[in-house]
């Protein structure tokens, strides 16, 4: 119990460390001692909402990918590999191309497609012998594929300037930020925690087998459709807010159960303040390593998570 609440501590205080750090630093010195009109503009208009934007975007996306791997009982279910984010990023270019002047239509119909790909995917992996790390893979990778043909056909309808900037937030962009789209990822992330967190037991016994889940009272139809539904909401938030960041679901709930094991009641929380980390650390390494130019946020959680798709793929 002394070293899970000395990881809670210490994931606390990188969190917060983290956050300022991010905050203070980018291609403008900005002195908090020597504060101008120029600098609080910086620091408070740009930063600070890019920043908390991207932590609830690390954190939405690690909790999804948590659940999803104890649901699934495979350690390679991740948004991005199994094209939920994909369909979610679709769902946004429907919206972006045809309804730009509706608020509300970008996480509407991200969610609507993120919903529809984790079914179809699911769908398509099941078989009478059950679920398997390959099916899974594959189903992931013809979704995300076919997904990806219609956003490549999408985009042939925008014009020069819209092609790049939605080119560009396809890759993971926090460079828009704003404090309305934190607010609603921050409320899909805190209500997604809180629900995915007290399903945890439920998820711990489904690890075992649904079979045997389903002999300890536990209702696994409620819990899947739960499971399927706020991850949907989660990534689909995530990914109107900021485009297709990936590999975040993979690595973080890995590195989580690597230091505190495979009790979901620690993952998903955990995972949520661990992946707001890893996307915060991302974009201030986008953002700083060819300042004044950046980098989508996208392009480094690929480089850090990709290798270790390969590692676990081989295991």
């Amino acid at each position: 119990m002394k070293k899970k609440e000395t990881f809670w501590f210490g994931l606390i205080a990188a969190l917060v460390v983290t956050l300022v750090s991010a905050i203070l630093l980018g291609s403008e010195r900005v002195s908090v001692f020597e504060m101008t009109e120029q600098g609080r503009a910086i620091l408070f208009d740009i930063r600070l909402p890019r920043v908390l934007l991207g932590a609830c975007v690390g954190a939405s996306l690690a909790i999804a990918g948590a659940s999803l791997q104890a649901l699934l009982r495979n350690p390679l279910a991740e948004p991005y590999l199994l094209g939920v984010s994909n369909g979610a990023a679709l769902g946004t270019l429907l919206a972006f191309v045809f309804l730009d002047g509706l608020a509300w239509a970008r996480p509407l119909l991200a969610f609507a497609g993120a919903i529809i790909a984790t079914f179809a995917v699911y769908q398509m992996a099941k078989s009478r012998a059950g679920m398997n790390v390959e099916r899974l893979v594959l189903s992931g990778v013809i979704v995300t594929t076919f997904l990806s043909s219609i956003i490549v056909l999408l985009t042939s309808l925008l014009d020069a300037a819209r092609l790049r900037g939605y080119t560009f937030w396809l890759l993971g962009d926090l460079s828009q930020a704003t404090y309305d789209g934190f607010y609603m990822t921050l409320a899909a992330a805190t209500v997604g925690t809180v629900v995915l967190s007290t399903q945890a037991r439920a998820l711990n016994l489904m690890m075992i087998g649904e079979r045997d889940a389903f002999d300890f009272g536990v209702e696994v139809g409620r819990v899947r459709i739960t499971i399927f539904t706020v991850a949907s909401v989660l990534v689909g938030t995530a990914v109107a807010a900021s485009g297709s960041v990936g590999y975040v679901g993979l690595i973080v709930p890995h590195l989580v159960r690597l230091a505190v094991g495979s009790d979901n009641r620690l993952v998903v929380p955990m995972s949520a303040i661990s992946g707001a980390i890893f996307v915060v650390l991302a974009d201030t390494v986008a953002r700083t390593a060819i300042a004044p130019r950046e980098l989508p946020v996208g392009a480094i959680t690929a480089l850090i998570g990709a290798p270790l798709f390969i590692y676990l793929l081989r295991r």
